[in-house]
This record gives C-alpha cells, sequence and structure tokens, in this order.
C-alpha cells in the first residue's frame, strides 16, 4: 500500500501550488513529455489520444457545415508574409525562420507558419475567378511555430497542434454569419463534449486578431480563477483580400473583393481539460472525449473465473459502444485504482469472486468517488447511464464554480481589489478608450477577456475612468 499512496502523494496539491499541480498531472498522466528542443514536447500516446477525440468531433461537425479539409505547405517566403502589414507586425515576434537549404543560403528567407493566412489568400488568389467558385471553405489540421519566451504544455508551447478554418465569401453578410456560425459550433462543443461552459463575446480592438476587422472569443475559466481563451473566429473583411488581389466577378460581371474569415481551436484545449475538471488525484475527463470510459480491474485475478468473467463483460460494454479496457496486469488493485484515478478514466468496475457469485460488480465514479452496486446483466445500460450523468454532472459543477467566481464591480478601488484578492471574471462597465485598458494591464496585470454578446447595464459610468459607458466587458488575469 506504501507504493500505492506514493503515486499520488507525487502530485503537488492544487491549493499548495497550481502551476506545479498541473505540471505534475500533465507528466504523472503520461500526457507529455519534455524534449531537447525548449519549449517544445512529445504528445505521449494518453495525450494524444484525447487530441484525436477532438479532432473526430470537431471533424465531424466542421463538415456539417459544409467544410472542406486541404493542407498546405508549413513554409511562408518572407514577401508574401510582408503583404498585409498589421498581420506581419502581430506575429513577428514569434517567428521562427529558415535561412539555409541544406549548405546553401536561401535568397529570400522562409518563417516556419505561425499562421496560414498568407499562404490560403495566395491560393484564393489563384482559385477564384467568379462568383460561382464561391464560397470557399476550407480548413486544415496542422502544426504551427510561434516562438513563445514562456512556455507551458499543452497552454504556451512553440510549436502546437491545432485546425485553422479559411473561408471566402462573396459579401461581407456572408462572411460575418460564417464567423459567427463557428464561434457557436465551438462553443457548443466545449459544453457539450469538454464540459467547459464558455461565455461567448467580441475581442476588444486591442485583443483582437493582426488584420482582423473583428475577433470574437470564447472564453472559459480555470480552477484557479485564470481566464483562457479557448477558441477564436475572425472576420477579416476584405483587407486582405485587397492586400492579396483577391478578386471575382459578381452576376453583373463587375469585379468584387472577397470576405474572408478564419477560425481555430488547438492542443491547449486538453489543458483545459486538466484545469477545469482535475482534483488532487489527477485528471478527471468527461466522458465523451475520454479515450477510455471505463476500466475492468478483476479482484483477486487469478482466483477461478475471474479474469473470464472480465473478458465477457469487457465484450458486453464493448458491444454497447462504450471504450472499455481490462486491466489484468500484475499490479495491485490498490495500485490499479490510483493510476485509473491519476488518468481520468471516467469509471472503473471491479469485480471479483464474491461479485461474481453475486451476479453484480462495483463500479466507481471517477468525479465523485461514488461506488454503485450494478447486476452484471444491466452492467452496459447501467454504465452508459452514469457516463451520461457524469458528463451533465461535470458540466453543472464547472458553470457553478465558474458562477461562483464572477464578480461584478462598479468603481476602479473595488474593481482592482477584487482582481488582486478574488481569482475569477469581473464583470465591470467599459468606456471604449485603450488608454483605460493599458492601465487596468499596467495595475492589476488584468485584460479584457471579451465584450459579451448578452450585455448588462451595470452602471453608467467607466469602471476605470468614470466617463460614460459604452460596453459591460468580462475583465481578468488569463493564460
Amino acid at each position: 500500500m506504501a507504493k500505492d499512496k506514493k503515486f499520488v502523494k507525487e502530485i503537488t496539491s492544487m491549493e499548495e501550488d497550481f502551476a506545479q499541480w498541473y505540471t505534475d498531472v500533465v507528466k504523472k498522466a503520461e500526457l507529455i513529455d519534455y524534449t531537447s528542443v525548449k519549449g517544445c514536447m512529445v504528445i505521449k500516446p494518453a495525450g494524444y489520444a484525447i487530441w484525436e477525440n477532438i479532432q473526430h468531433e470537431l471533424d465531424r461537425r466542421f463538415k456539417e457545415t459544409g467544410v472542406e479539409n486541404v493542407y498546405l505547405p508549413m513554409f511562408i517566403p518572407e514577401s508574401l508574409l510582408q503583404k498585409e502589414k498589421d498581420h506581419v507586425e502581430g506575429f513577428a515576434p514569434e517567428v521562427a525562420w529558415v535561412t539555409y537549404g541544406g549548405l546553401e543560403p536561401l535568397q529570400e528567407r522562409l518563417c516556419v507558419r505561425p499562421t496560414s493566412e498568407t499562404l490560403f489568400c495566395d491560393l484564393y488568389s489563384k482559385e477564384i475567378h467568379s462568383h460561382r467558385d464561391l464560397p470557399k471553405v476550407y480548413n486544415q489540421w496542422c502544426s504551427v511555430v510561434r516562438w513563445e519566451k514562456t512556455t507551458r504544455p499543452f497552454l504556451r508551447s512553440r510549436e502546437f497542434l491545432w485546425q485553422e478554418g479559411h473561408t471566402a465569401h462573396a459579401t461581407a453578410e456572408e462572411a460575418e454569419e460564417r464567423t459567427i456560425q463557428m464561434l457557436n459550433l465551438y462553443a457548443d462543443f466545449c459544453e457539450e463534449v469538454l464540459a467547459i461552459p464558455v461565455i461567448k463575446g467580441k475581442k476588444t480592438e486591442k485583443e483582437k486578431f493582426a488584420g482582423a476587422e473583428a475577433t470574437y472569443t470564447i472564453e472559459s475559466l480555470m480552477h484557479d480563477g485564470k481566464a483562457l481563451q479557448s477558441g477564436t473566429s475572425h472576420n477579416f473583411g476584405d483587407g486582405f483580400a485587397k492586400a492579396f488581389g483577391i478578386q471575382y466577378t459578381d452576376k453583373e460581371n463587375k469585379l468584387q473583393y472577397v470576405h474572408q474569415t478564419s477560425w481555430g481551436m488547438t492542443t491547449r484545449m486538453i489543458g483545459a481539460l486538466i484545469m477545469v475538471h482535475g482534483d488532487n488525484s489527477g485528471l478527471v475527463l468527461p466522458p465523451r472525449i475520454a479515450p477510455v470510459q471505463a476500466v475492468i480491474i478483476p479482484i483477486q485475478q487469478r482466483k477461478e473465473g475471474v479474469l473470464e468473467t472480465a473478458e465477457k463483460l469487457e465484450a458486453q460494454l464493448k458491444e454497447a459502444g462504450i471504450r472499455v479496457k481490462t486491466d489484468a496486469t500484475d499490479k495491485s488493485p490498490g495500485f490499479k485504482f490510483a493510476e485509473q484515478e491519476m488518468r481520468g478514466i471516467p469509471v472503473r468496475i471491479e469485480c471479483g469472486p464474491k461479485d461474481i457469485e453475486a451476479a453484480q460488480a462495483v463500479v466507481v465514479r471517477r468525479d465523485t468517488r461514488e461506488k454503485i452496486t450494478v447486476s452484471l446483466d444491466e452492467l452496459a445500460v447501467r454504465v452508459q447511464e452514469i457516463l451520461d450523468t457524469m458528463q451533465r454532472e461535470m458540466l453543472e459543477r464547472a458553470r457553478a464554480h465558474r458562477d461562483a467566481h464572477t464578480y461584478v464591480a462598479t468603481d476602479y478601488d473595488s474593481f482592482k481589489k477584487t482582481i488582486n484578492e478574488k481569482p475569477g471574471f469581473v464583470k465591470a462597465m467599459w468606456c471604449g478608450c485603450r488608454e483605460c485598458e493599458d492601465k487596468v494591464k499596467e495595475d492589476v496585470q488584468a485584460t479584457a477577456r471579451c465584450i459579451p454578446f448578452e450585455q448588462e447595464n451595470l452602471s453608467d459610468k467607466c469602471v476605470v475612468c468614470g466617463k460614460p459607458a459604452k460596453k459591460m466587458v468580462y475583465w481578468g488575469r488569463a493564460y
């Protein structure tokens, strides 16, 4: 049992040091490993399986809206990147450059893609000629490189995995409709699959994507009260189209510029899963995203009939569509329990000689540790019911936590005090001036997370300067 306890003791308590707890979990649950390249990580099978499920579910939803997948190069010529001034200025500090091909210096530097707007624009300038060619609704699954100074697994690494959608439309209205459609798709995915509640809204001018007309975001709140930008959708208007000469002839045979959008979600959502649902025993994965939803742990497995029963139960659960495995290793049951908890597997099913004699098994929920005795004949049905209940209750708990850590401030003193003493979102009114945003960043290191679609009139005055307020904003410190 000493060995079993040590398995969990190696995790720092989240109350003691949340950042170290997070690092302990990603390492101990074998989601990642560090590499010889600073800021880059190996995503191990347990971590990559979560990403595969995210990919599969998002990709299915994308395709239902008419999205087609493509793949573009990872290198961008410097001259191509320079075509959109705001865009290149926004990414310049994070760009990695290739200057040699083999032993020969390149005639032109190549940027390792930090994002692919310029490549898609180059493609669209060749593909789009007539209104009949529109819309173009493309997406690619790939990795990108951003030379971050401070890195943390999943949340901020120099190379990360993501999807980036890039679309071209005939009108501004169609582009705006697609921008909002994809934001809503991300929000539904987060809540329905990841059990993470989100706030939908618009970024301020200061916080919007470089080169965009408007950036929309979904913001979630982590267990430690910090915000995480969980998905963004950008309306580019016709700015990129003008820079890259992307024109089409309309139905009246007149030349028009296309209107574009871009939207993305990354592997940082694995970090979000850890920080929203995890506890001091490790990961807690929502059933719909968990690579393994149930693990069968045979008790006294060397006794006659125990492993055979476990195999039959595994087959029944698989037939019912439940992702299940049996842990028939020679580790002690206590170690297996601790390992299952560390990895966040939603339920474990304990079955030993006494259970078999009583034609039952014990099902233990990872989130609440509730033990439920279930008849073997009803196991598949009951396990699915338990998984569905877990999924719903995990979202409810996360929403309750967010709401309990969302505060209101109507004057600047209480605003600063709340930011400093009560980690979470702070709702407050804003005049719309960049100077007030900058002051908040300087005074309390917080940013405007979003201007929510659902507005509230908390007061008539800006919380910072006291001038007439224009919008209610969610503020907070963020990852």
